[in-house]
């Protein structure tokens, strides 16, 4: 018994498909197979028929399971399942961010056209997303075997790499036109744009050496490119404690609501005052120099100050303070009262000078802070305390200071509140430890905008910690680092990847409330399944559970449909990936 289709072709040239139940007869006279129409249901097309079959079939499935018919047709086979509702999601705000128009868009003006940037790129973007590797690994392993990516079988090493330098040659019309699409999107919110740097090792021994020269030796295909300065270069101020070897500095421009705005990479020894110029005149040609900039207190000189305060421009800066500058003497010790914002934040005003010379700073106070600091302090002292006789001692019968006593006066965490006598001799200085307590819980916030009252000031410099939460998430969450690439472009065109994967991430995080770690994990639920079958493949997806609904209905994003793709059958039966 089967279920027959009976097509009828009208004068119109439509075609009527009518569905009938039948059974093959054997009929001794004629010696062979008759067809009995046992009954009729009607067209295929009216939702009345298709509901009595949905009926006769869960009918006949109570008495039939599901599992003994597959039992009796070994050629249905289960090839796999992968996870596939973080990838799904990733790719819908890919799409949502208009990355689906702009890299076709521009791959139309380019010479390579037939290059899969667009795939290639989703692939090296959602994989920092996801799972992060390296892009040998992600060819070998992760399209092959741990996801699969929609057009990612179609994919070559050298499809990455080349997109890459795409993606660089194009990187500065892709960031804004990305920026005002997500501004329009998410409504950004950009009276304050934070900028901050950090540093990023390379997995490298020899610092690079020379300049412009060095890219463009490396082939035709690198025509068109601006040239690049030899970036790895070694520095004693490495914010990662990865001195031993070369480093890139990167910076990073963002909201308040922790969407990154632009980023930039300069050579590993630039420290940040001379970062500044460049960010805020890339910056005017976005349309904004009407932004408060806030920084910390590694971009402060009179010449970044004037650079910032050109055509206008206003902004929020923690001002160094050091033993005997202007700060720590005029300032800090300024007498007056402070004034209570939160329960650990005290704000006070003062004002220097007069006229053109007059500046505004604000001494911020937090007591918690304060307390913090003091007990770490006092530590330090117990230790030197303890270690300092026996090293003295050390250091008169050698007739002269040692190795270690030489490492304490160096170190930064012993050094300054140690002094040395005539003798060679180390004691603790009470006027530095004086001092270091006077700071205690301490910074000065200096801006040029006079309609902000010292309690925003304070609370818009605090922000910036959204900055120093980015950096944690790209070098442990989305491992921005180590750098294996070795020409300056792809460089570039890595932290620019990297910068999107975190985009989408922050996205995500402000829609739903929550770490993108959750989200993640709620929606790697959803499962895509490879089924073989006689009459071709089959991917079919899984129903979303509740905490994956959830995140969905967050995030605006439909449900996946159930079945992805269906293809003949395939010539091997290794899985696609």
């Amino acid at each position: 018994m089967f279920l027959r289709e009976s097509k009828q072709k009208r004068v119109t040239g439509e075609i009527i498909t009518h569905l009938q139940l039948a059974e093959s007869v054997w009929n001794r006279e004629t010696r062979r197979a008759d067809t009995r129409i046992v009954y009729n249901f009607g067209r295929a097309d009216d939702a009345q028929v298709v509901e009595r079959l949905r009926a006769l079939a869960k009918g006949i499935l109570r008495r039939v399971s599901p599992e003994e018919i597959l039992a009796e047709r070994p050629e249905w086979k289960l090839v796999d399942a992968w996870p596939y509702g973080d990838l799904y999601a990733v790719e819908q705000l890919w799409g949502r961010i208009g990355m689906h128009e702009l890299l076709p868009a521009l791959t139309r003006d380019d010479t390579r056209r037939t290059l899969p940037v667009e795939r290639a790129s989703f692939a090296m973007v959602s994989n920092r997303c996801l799972a992060p590797c390296s892009k040998l690994y992600l060819y070998e392993q992760w399209l092959r075997e741990d996801v699969r990516v929609d057009g990612g079988e179609r994919l070559e090493l050298h499809h990455l790499y080349r997109s890459m330098d795409f993606w660089e040659k194009h990187r500065e019309d892709l960031e804004r036109e990305v920026y005002f699409r997500v501004a329009d999107l998410c409504s950004v919110d950009v009276e304050l744009v934070f900028y901050d740097t950090t540093t990023l090792h390379c997995e490298i021994d020899q610092e690079d050496a020379g300049g412009a020269e060095d890219v463009t030796r490396h082939g035709s295909h690198l025509a068109g490119f601006k040239e690049y300065e030899a970036l790895r270069q070694r520095s004693k101020s490495s914010k990662n404690k990865r001195s031993d070897v070369p480093q890139i500095v990167v910076g990073m421009a963002m909201t308040r609501d922790g969407l990154p705005v632009r980023s930039w990479v300069f050579r590993g020894d630039t420290v940040d005052v001379k970062t500044v110029e460049k960010v805020r005149a890339d910056l005017r040609g976005w349309k904004l120099t009407r932004s408060v900039f806030v920084g910390d207190a590694g971009m402060v000189s009179e010449k970044n100050l004037r650079a910032l305060s050109a055509g206008g421009g206003k902004y929020i800066l923690c001002m160094p303070i050091k033993r005997g500058n202007a700060i720590s003497e005029d300032v800090i010790s300024r007498a007056g009262r402070f004034k209570k914002v939160a329960d650990n934040l005290f704000v006070k005003q003062v004002v220097v000078g007069d006229g053109e010379r007059r500046r505004r700073y604000v001494v911020c106070y937090n007591p918690d802070e304060a307390s913090r600091q003091a007990k770490h302090r006092e530590a330090i002292l117990e230790e030197l305390r303890a270690a300092l006789p026996g090293l003295n001692a050390a250091s008169e019968d050698m007739e002269g200071h040692t190795k270690h006593a030489c490492e304490l006066r160096a170190s930064e965490r012993y050094g300054k509140y140690l002094v040395q006598d005539e003798r060679g001799k180390l004691a603790l200085d009470p006027v530095r430890v004086k001092q270091a307590e006077r700071l205690d819980g301490k910074f000065v916030v200096h801006s040029n905008d006079d309609t902000l009252n010292p309690e925003d000031l304070a609370l818009g410099y605090k922000q910036l910690a959204i900055v120093e939460r980015a950096w944690r998430l790209l070098k442990s969450g989305i491992q921005i680092r180590p750098m294996f690439h070795w020409a300056p472009h792809r460089i570039c065109a890595h932290v620019s990847m990297t910068m999107m994967a975190l985009l989408m991430e922050r996205i995500a995080e402000n829609t739903c409330g929550d770490t993108w770690r959750n989200i993640r994990d709620d929606l790697r639920q959803v499962k895509l399944a490879q089924l073989l079958t006689p009459n071709g493949e089959l991917w079919q997806v899984t129903e979303p559970g509740p905490a994956a609904s959830s995140r969905l209905k967050q995030l605006g994003i439909p449900s996946p449909p159930p079945v992805a793709r269906v293809a003949p059958p395939p010539t091997h039966t290794r899985p696609l990936a």
